[in-house]
């Protein structure tokens, strides 16, 4: 499906008015505190967020899934999905594939038709987290820790297959997440798990093209609840700087304890140029899945404050990080998911570019917590919508996303099309 732009246009010229008029200003105030507002929405236009596939359907819990109705059933029909919610946000403008939950048939059809949406194809995942129904060996146990060799090579030719079906797309990076660890205490032999595990990722290193990256996410708990193989950022990070130049670690925001203080993991990581990624959502308690920006969205201007600040340190040699959202949940439509989470990850990098830096490092230097503080809440507490909406209009997109999305029936024309009782592949 695609939307008529003239219907966009359309839907924009209603409240064209009261748009300009709070963009008006909000740009006088910035510009008061010399902020140049226009090179701002520059680097929002700019700012693209992947959209992994398995987040277009509704998502699961352990005890139930509740199909919306209208879900892609196909890769086809994900990257048509993908389509829209760039379409109607201009941030979107990749795709992350889970291998082999979207297997491309033909892939020089599949990429002529992402082309056709505007659309890349961001990092490529592998999962050797499930047993599949051809698969010989089990990885119940583990995959790339495994005590038999067979299981660990048969995960290693898992992410070779997958790189090459990414190199074949275009993608330019494999990203590894292990489910491997321990649910009982005596369970696994740590020491000798890990060792295995980098062996593991040694050989996948070593098999990828030159110019590839690795991006090595870690978990503290779950599926397994006593250990983790790579379980916070610093066995990650041991890893990645074992592996080589382009090996790196990758944070996801629910994939850490409650009250971790995720800023400065990431500040440290960019100090040593390893951070590879960042993928995006929120939680309450633990690995929640939830909407970008619903439960922590201070906690989310913080982690940006340090992005922007290391993206804009001169003498960094961190690599421009890729960013992806990684939720699903079973509530809401997951199309409104996404464009929602998109909106609060801009809103985020919008408030951190706001940030006077000089002043804040005087702060510091000056020993002022106080004024340090005033110094980022007021970034903080600046309504930036504006800015982002003109970055959207300028591209071609919808001065409101999702009040577009509701009045143009999207999802309702996409039952239409595809029925009320689809359910997507993958989660």
């Amino acid at each position: 499906m695609r939307l008529d732009q003239q219907k966009i246009n359309q839907v924009n010229e209603q409240t064209l008015s009261e748009h300009r008029e709070s963009l008006d200003h909000l740009s006088k105030v910035l510009g008061r505190k010399e902020i140049d507002a226009n090179s701002i929405i520059g680097k929002l236009k700019e700012f693209q967020v992947a959209i992994p596939s398995w987040a277009l359907g509704t998502g699961g819990t352990r005890f139930g899934r509740f199909s919306g109705g209208g879900e892609p059933g196909t890769l086809e029909d994900k990257i048509a999905d993908v389509g829209l919610l760039h379409q109607l946000s201009q941030s979107a403008g990749a795709i992350s594939l889970h291998i082999p939950w979207d297997i491309p048939e033909d892939v020089e059809a599949i990429k002529q038709l992402a082309d056709s949406y505007g659309l890349l194809f961001d990092a490529v995942n592998s999962n050797t987290f499930q047993d599949q129904p051809d698969q010989k060996l089990s990885y119940k146990f583990g995959s790339l820790c495994h005590v038999d060799k067979a299981v660990r090579q048969q995960a290693i030719d898992h992410n070779l297959e997958v790189v090459k079906y990414g190199e074949a797309l275009g993608s330019k990076s494999l990203t590894v997440w292990l489910a491997d660890g321990s649910s009982f205490p005596g369970q696994l032999n740590f020491k000798k798990a890990f060792q295995r595990t980098l062996e593991s990722l040694q050989a996948i290193y070593a098999g990828m093209p030159s110019d590839w990256k690795m991006f090595v996410e870690y978990k503290p708990y779950e599926p397994n609840f006593y250990s983790t193989v790579i379980q916070d950022w610093g066995s990650s990070h041991m890893l990645a700087d074992k592996l080589g130049d382009r090996a790196f670690s990758l944070v996801d925001l629910g994939h850490h304890l409650p009250n971790t203080n995720i800023e400065q993991i990431v500040a440290t990581l960019m100090m040593v140029g390893k951070l590879g990624g960042f993928h995006f959502n929120d939680s309450k308690y633990g690995d929640d899945d939830v909407t970008v920006g619903s439960l922590k969205p201070y906690q989310l201007f913080l982690i940006f404050n340090e992005l922007v600040d290391g993206m804009e340190d001169p003498t960094s040699n961190n690599p421009y990080p890729a960013w992806m959202i990684d939720a699903s949940h079973n509530l809401k439509d997951p199309l409104e998911d996404l464009l929602q989470s998109l909106e609060a990850i801009k809103i985020a990098y919008a408030q951190a570019m706001l940030v006077d830096r000089a002043a804040l490092e005087e702060a510091r230097e000056n020993n002022d917590p106080s004024l340090a503080q005033e110094i980022l809440q007021a970034a903080y507490r600046t309504d930036v919508r504006p800015l982002l909406a003109e970055a959207r209009l300028h591209a071609g997109g919808a001065l409101d996303p999702i009040g577009t999305y509701r009045r143009l029936n999207v999802r309702k024309e996409l039952i239409a099309a595809r029925g009320a009782k689809t359910v997507s592949t993958g989660l």
